[in-house]
C-alpha cells in the first residue's frame, strides 16, 4: 500500500457483489484489534446504473463501468472480483500485475488450466494477498463442528452432504451465463464448489470421487429481454438457447484419511431456496448442520446417560467462533445469517492485508485451484459412467 489507509473496490455489483460491498463497509466495526483506516473507493459493473446504485447504497466514492479503471487506479489496494466465472482470469491477472490484493469469488475459474495460471500469477507476487471466497468457512456452526472433530468426535468415518437450491426449478427463468459452459459448470460449479470445500474443511483432503451422475430437467431457456441481476425474474425474448450444463449432480468421495462421503447438489429442488446441509459422523460422536437453521447445530456423543441419549440441539452463541464481537449484539440466540459471513470474510481479508494475525486467513487462491480439480474429477467420473477418478495436485 502506498498510503496509510486501505482503498477498497468491488468488480461486479450484482447479487453476490452487493454482499461484498456491504461486507467491506461493515468490516471495521467488528472484532479486534482496530483496522487501519478503510476507504470505500469504487464499484465497477458493466451496467452503469447498477454500479451507481451500489456505490450510493453502500457508501462508495465512485462507480465505474469499465473494470480496467479499477486496475489503473492508484487509490485502490484491495479488490473483490465478483463476476461471471469466465471473466475471472483476465481480471485477476491484471489486478495482481498492478499490485492489488485480490479476493476472487468461487469457483476460481472456468477450468483447471485457467486456475493454474491465476495461482502462478499470485505466486509471482508473494507480497500480495490472493484469496478465494469460500465464505461458508466463516459459518460459526461449521467452524464450531470443525473444532470438535478429533478430540471430541473422534476420527471422521462418513460425511453426508447436500446443497439444494431452487433457483433453476422454474422453466420460465431466463437464460444466463449460469446455464452455459458444458458439463460440470452448472450446479456442480456454482454450489458444489461450496459443498466440496465444506467437506474438505471439515474432513481433510478428498483423494478420489466416483459414482457421479448428472441430470438436466430443463433443457432450454429463453434469453431475457433486458438486464437480469442474480437469479431474478425477467421479461423473456422469443429466442431460446439450450442449457449446456447440469441441474443436479450426485457422487461419492473418499478422503485421504479413509473416510467416505456421499454428496449431492441441485439447483432445481422445490422448497429449498438455499440449503447447505450435512452430517459428519466420527468414531466417538457426530454433528449435523442445516443452513436453513444457521443459529444451531446438532451434536451427539457418549456423554448422555442411557435413556436420554441422542442428538441434541446446540444453540450457537458467543462461545462459538466468530460470534463474539462479530455482531453488535453477541448474545445467545440473537441470530445471524449469510450476510454476516461476508462481513467476517471481508474483515479477515483486510487483516491479512494489514499484516494483523487474528482471524484465520481467507482461503488462499491455491485452495480454489484444488477445488476445481475436485470438480473436474467429478465431471470426468460422470462422463465415464461413474468411474472412480483420483484427485492429483
Amino acid at each position: 500500500m502506498s498510503r496509510n489507509d486501505i482503498g477498497l473496490a468491488v468488480i461486479g455489483a450484482g447479487m453476490a457483489g452487493r454482499a461484498h460491498l456491504a461486507g467491506y463497509r461493515n468490516a471495521p466495526a467488528v472484532f479486534d484489534p482496530p483496522l487501519p483506516p478503510v476507504r470505500l473507493v469504487a464499484v465497477s459493473d458493466l451496467d452503469e446504473a447498477l454500479a451507481a446504485d451500489g456505490a450510493r447504497r453502500y457508501g462508495y466514492e465512485r462507480a465505474e463501468s469499465d473494470w480496467r479503471r479499477i486496475v489503473e487506479a492508484d487509490d485502490i489496494d484491495v479488490v473483490s472480483v465478483v463476476v461471471a466465472n469466465h471473466l475471472h482470469r483476465e481480471m485477476v491477472e491484471a489486478l495482481l500485475a498492478a499490485g492489488k490484493h485480490v479476493l476472487c469469488e468461487k469457483p476460481l475459474a472456468p477450468s483447471v488450466a485457467d486456475a493454474e495460471a491465476m495461482v502462478a500469477a499470485a505466486d509471482a507476487h508473494p507480497d500480495l494477498v490472493a484469496t478465494t471466497g469460500f465464505v461458508y468457512r466463516r459459518q460459526p456452526a461449521i467452524a464450531a463442528i470443525r473444532d470438535r472433530i478429533g478430540a471430541e468426535l473422534g476420527d471422521v468415518v462418513h460425511f453426508s452432504g447436500q446443497y439444494w437450491c431452487d433457483y433453476g426449478v422454474d422453466a420460465s427463468g431466463p437464460m444466463s451465463w449460469r446455464y452455459r459452459g458444458g458439463p460440470g459448470s452448472g450446479a456442480l460449479a456454482d454450489i458444489g464448489s461450496h459443498l466440496t470445500d465444506t467437506a474438505e474443511f471439515l474432513c481433510g483432503p478428498i483423494e478420489s470421487v466416483s459414482g457421479a451422475v448428472f441430470s438436466t430437467s430443463i433443457t432450454e431457456r429463453f434469453l431475457p429481454a433486458g438486464h437480469v441481476v442474480g437469479h431474478g425474474a425477467a421479461a423473456l425474448s422469443e429466442t431460446a438457447e439450450p442449457v449446456e450444463n447440469e441441474d443436479v449432480a450426485t457422487f461419492t468421495a473418499r478422503f485421504a484419511s479413509g473416510a467416505a462421503a456421499t454428496l449431492s447438489v441441485s439447483r432445481a429442488t422445490f422448497g429449498h431456496a438455499n440449503q447447505l446441509k450435512f452430517q459428519v459422523s466420527g468414531t466417538r460422536g457426530a454433528a449435523s448442520f442445516d443452513m436453513e437453521r444457521p443459529g444451531e447445530f446438532g451434536y451427539v456423543d457418549g456423554s448422555s446417560p442411557a435413556g436420554t441419549g441422542g442428538y441434541r440441539q446446540v444453540i450457537v452463541g458467543p462461545h462459538h467462533p466468530y460470534v463474539t464481537r462479530g455482531m453488535a449484539m453477541d448474545f445467545p440466540s440473537v441470530n445471524f445469517g449469510s450476510n454476516d459471513l461476508f462481513v467476517f470474510q471481508a474483515r479477515a481479508m483486510l487483516e491479512q492485508v494489514a499484516g494483523l494475525d487474528t482471524l484465520p486467513p481467507v482461503a488462499p487462491m491455491r485452495d480454489g485451484l484444488r477445488n476445481l480439480r475436485i470438480l473436474a474429477a467429478v465431471t470426468e467420473s460422470a462422463a465415464a459412467g461413474g468411474a472412480a477418478i483420483r484427485i492429483d495436485d
